[in-house]
């Protein structure tokens, strides 16, 4: 089971399968996506990903990794969490194996709990990763980490990972919390164009894709300074308060 609260712009999402350590199957990947696509409809400002229990998620389900369905929705998971126009924070909150560390990856942001790790078994079961994982890994983690975590299938702990910058922070899920409230109150029109700006330099558009990326963040940038929220900003300066955003 997954379920998804949102509470003052923050919509956390959290997988509930602790029998099976927080596996993905397929029915959980979708509803991953649809909960995720409720909470912004609902207005969430910032997403929160994290596992019940001791686990962040233990990868995927292995009596259903081998099918072509299952990997189809996984990695349509993977990249719908990524695409999302508001900021992600996975709370890993424990171990984050296989289809766990990619979770993580697709987010925007890690808060690691002290206990947590991270792993890609792959080479352990004859699995792979896609090329956008190896990519992401590498550039969130550095070249040598990815490479022990690809090749050598060691695990990256919480207090290493935050090391070299794959974790942003260590801490707990209320840690992650009160990161997002203190995002939520940003300007989401900013958040929105800063987080696909930083999106496209990870990845290799050609063709007729670079041209419509690049003519989308030419029209988020000019959204934001011709906003209300510039405005309210502004405002909030002289009248010596805080801003109150609203994404328009």
């Amino acid at each position: 089971m997954i379920t998804a609260e949102l509470h003052d712009g923050v919509g956390t999402v959290t997988l509930r399968r602790a029998e099976r350590r927080n596996a993905l199957d397929l029915d959980h990947c979708r509803a991953m996506t649809a909960h995720a696509d409720e909470l912004l409809a609902e207005g969430a400002r910032v997403l929160v990903l994290t596992g019940e229990g001791s686990v962040f998620c233990a990868g995927a389900d292995l009596d259903h990794a081998h099918d072509d369905e299952f990997r189809t929705a996984l990695y349509d998971t993977l990249h719908h969490v990524h695409g999302l126009p508001v900021p992600v924070i996975a709370a890993v909150n424990g171990p984050a194996v296989g289809a766990g560390t990619q979770l993580a990856l697709a987010a925007d942001l890690r808060v690691a709990a002290p206990t947590a790790f991270f792993s890609v078994p792959t080479a352990g079961n004859g699995l792979a990763v896609d090329p956008w994982t190896v990519r992401r890994l590498a550039l969130l983690a550095g070249g040598g980490p990815a490479r022990a975590l690809l090749l050598g299938c060691e695990r990256l702990d919480a207090q290493r990972a935050h090391g070299i910058g794959l974790a942003d922070s260590v801490g707990t899920l209320d840690d992650a919390l009160a990161w997002a409230a203190r995002i939520a109150a940003l300007a989401p029109l900013s958040l929105r164009y800063s987080k696909h700006a930083l999106n496209a330099l990870f990845e290799e558009p050609v063709g007729p894709e670079q041209s419509v990326r690049e003519a989308l963040l030419e029209k988020e940038f000019a959204a934001c300074w011709a906003s209300e929220d510039v405005a309210e900003a502004r405002q909030a300066r002289q009248e010596r308060r805080t801003p109150q955003f609203r994404g328009r």
